[in-house]
């Protein structure tokens, strides 16, 4: 008999890490567009809007995984939402770009905290057993979120009402917070010999193994890639589809993409437990990398949503997997450092794509950049192989031969 997934508690730690990522993809698309309409601002600054947001959150990051590991996921969850639903309240307040900035800095800060716990809470939750299928769901909301979210930006943004955006950011995050008091977890238990092993750690000075999880790190590196490339379609889809005169696509392109996520991760999940990722990885990969590459050629309608399908169906597996050999390679007591290792790069990968992707939208042009996220992305398969299929395949091969043996 299986091990139960859809307890109670992790329903509402999905629900929890939905909307906080909601609020965040939100945000990430209609404020860059505040800037252009509003303040008048260039790609470049476009960008800015996103890159001080994950700014904050890589600032944050290295440290919240230890935080969740030392006081208890729960308590960092709770004080992480509670500060993000402060700053989305103090945007009303933001009278200018300096203090608009700040806030977006100290909101990003929050995330990376809320968001660390959520995600940490989740994998405690789920059955050994099936972590691939568990992460899988979990994922699957944090990346509806990501999706969802800037449909619901552009589509609260139409008007260009800002207190009206604002309104629906902090009930978001309101329902983020509520939820997350609504569930019953426990940090877990260190076994004695992992106490033993661990202890004299604090009586040292800090390390970088105190902020990363190493056996984290290829995944993440990987994941950063991919979030470079995707901050290309969150912070300009809207202004690439206007240049071609579909404008009433942008919308419909996030719809698509989200619907073969869910449609695919739950069949993600499962398969990752059966088979090796390297099945899953590769035809994901090259889905995602073609399907910008022909976003970038698209001047109709129904190229744009054609690609939406099939990177849906790409960035939907390849996070899921990200995530799911990020907790599968790291030890059971460092699932805090390992999931904020994980989540620190992909957060700089956003960040940093969204000012690099910009700048080459303003030099050249949306098409232009559309290609460079495609190849970006297909050239990532070399480092995949190197950092972490060829390992796993000699690895393999030595367990045989001792086995052998």
């Amino acid at each position: 008999m299986k091990e139960k997934i859809w307890t109670k508690d992790f329903i509402f730690v999905c629900l929890s890490n939905f909307f906080v990522s909601l609020n965040f993809y939100i945000l990430a698309t209609a404020f860059p567009l505040y800037v252009k309409d509003i303040l008048n601002g260039n790609e470049q600054q476009m960008g800015l809007a996103i890159t001080i947001y994950s700014l904050g959150i890589v600032l944050i990051r290295p440290f919240s995984g230890q935080w969740v590991d030392r006081f208890g996921n729960k308590k960092m969850a709770l004080l992480g939402l509670v500060v993000f639903l402060i700053a989305s309240f103090c945007y009303f307040g933001a009278m200018g770009i300096i203090v608009f900035l700040i806030i977006r800095f100290l909101h990003g800060m929050a995330y990376a905290l809320a968001s660390t716990a959520t995600t940490t809470i989740a994998s405690s939750l789920i059955p050994v057993s099936r972590q691939g299928e568990g992460i899988g769901y979990f994922s699957m909301f944090m990346s509806l979120a990501m999706v969802i979210g800037p449909a619901f930006g552009l589509f609260l943004w139409k008007d260009k009402n800002i207190t009206l955006l604002l309104v629906a950011a902090c009930i978001i995050s309101a329902l983020s917070l509520l939820f997350a008091c609504a569930m019953r977890v426990s940090s877990p238990k260190r076994s004695n010999t992992e106490v033993q092993i661990t202890e004299p750690i604090k009586k040292k000075k800090m390390q970088f193994s105190d902020f990363i999880e190493i056996k984290a790190l290829p995944i993440a590196l990987l994941a950063f890639l991919l979030a470079f490339s995707y901050s290309s379609l969150s912070g300009f889809l809207a202004s690439f589809t206007a240049e071609i005169n579909q404008t009433q696509i942008a919308s419909l392109f996030f719809v698509v993409f989200a619907l073969m996520i869910v449609v695919f991760r739950p069949i993600v999940g499962k398969a990752f437990d059966k088979y090796k990722e390297h099945y899953l990885y590769y035809p994901a990969i090259l889905l995602f990398g073609l399907g910008l590459i022909l976003l970038s050629q698209s001047h109709s309608g129904k190229m744009v949503l054609f690609s939406a399908l099939i990177m849906g169906i790409g960035y939907g597996t390849l996070f899921s997997c990200y995530q799911a050999l990020t907790v599968k390679n790291s030890p059971i007591h460092r699932r805090g450092i390992a999931t904020a290792t994980f989540l620190l790069f992909f957060d700089l990968g956003y960040g940093i794509g969204s000012y690099f992707m910009g700048l080459i939208a303003s030099i050249v042009n949306y098409s232009m950049m559309y290609q460079a996220a495609g190849i970006i992305t297909l050239l990532s398969v070399f480092l995949y192989y190197v950092l972490h299929h060829r390992p796993q395949a000699k690895e393999s091969i030595k367990k045989q031969d001792q086995h052998a043996i």
